[in-house]
């Protein structure tokens, strides 16, 4: 009987697939770290892709219009723009409030920003949906989304090397290794991926919103209160999110440096009106 095995070959020409990629990848650099990070796509076609997306989820939502609540949103987001300086200087910020009770905001890149009204309930304050499109604005500037799919591309290649490496070997094995692989990169690399990108969108986003005259510290208090409404969290380990104590913890931990920047902004140290 013949003795199966696993091919060196596949392996090898993944590798040096992946390598190609990561040098010729186009590089981005973060407007507030500095840090030089790898993407997946041009600036032109991020840009593209928001404003497609931004028009499909306006044309299959109840958009509002006018009121308060438009009027604050706006409002808001016309100073965090400000705030993001050189990170947002070339964006054509655009703001639309939809009504839905789901509990959401997101900035897609270009610019474009939604806020479900549900959220609302959460932010209370001014400084408190600051807070949060401080967050959402931030994965934008970061360029969070291009840096998820080239990081999702090299793993996908490794992946198809390790696939027809082991591709002579009994189907079982190969489901057993393809399964011990897959879970591996899930929890291993792609989701700790996306929770520092969570990380990083929160320490940029009090940045934002500090600069733009809002307490910093109100960020905190809008994750406690997202921790009391929004219940049970998986285990970190297995969520693309931090969990809502971990997030408080390096909140605070940065907050210095954003308090620095609130001074900055005109604004005194004093404690925020909800402390």
């Amino acid at each position: 009987m013949q003795k199966r095995h696993i091919a060196i070959a596949p392996i090898v020409l993944a590798l040096g697939v992946i390598a190609f990629k990561y040098f010729t990848a186009e590089k981005a650099v973060n407007p507030e770290t500095g840090e030089t990070v790898r993407v997946a796509l041009s600036r032109d076609e991020e840009v593209q892709l928001g404003l497609q997306s931004y028009q499909q989820v306006l044309a299959e939502s109840d958009v509002v219009e006018s009121g308060p609540e438009v009027d604050m949103v706006r409002r808001v987001a016309r100073r965090l723009a400000a705030g993001t300086r050189e990170g947002g200087k070339n964006f054509k910020w655009e703001v639309s409030v939809v009504r839905s009770q789901e509990m959401n905001a997101f900035c897609l890149p270009g610019g474009k920003i939604v806020v479900y009204t549900g959220i609302l309930a959460a932010t209370k304050t001014e400084a408190g949906l600051a807070a949060v499109m401080g967050h959402e604005m931030a994965h934008a500037t970061a360029r969070h989304g291009a840096q998820r799919l080239f990081q999702n591309d090299i793993a996908e290649t490794a992946m198809q090397g390790a696939q027809q490496s082991i591709a002579d070997l009994e189907p079982e094995k190969q489901q057993a290794i393809m399964s011990a692989l897959g879970a591996g990169a899930k929890f291993g690399v792609i989701l700790p991926f996306s929770r520092d990108h969570e990380t990083e969108a929160d320490e940029m986003g009090i940045l934002y919103m500090a600069r733009a005259g809002y307490d910093p510290r109100e960020s905190v208090l809008f994750w406690k209160r997202m921790g009391e409404m929004s219940g049970a969290q998986p285990p970190e380990f297995m969520s693309t999110h931090p969990a809502h104590g971990t997030r408080i913890q390096r909140l605070n931990a940065f907050m210095p440096k954003a308090l620095e920047e609130y001074r900055k902004a005109g604004r005194p140290e004093e404690e925020s009106e909800e402390r």
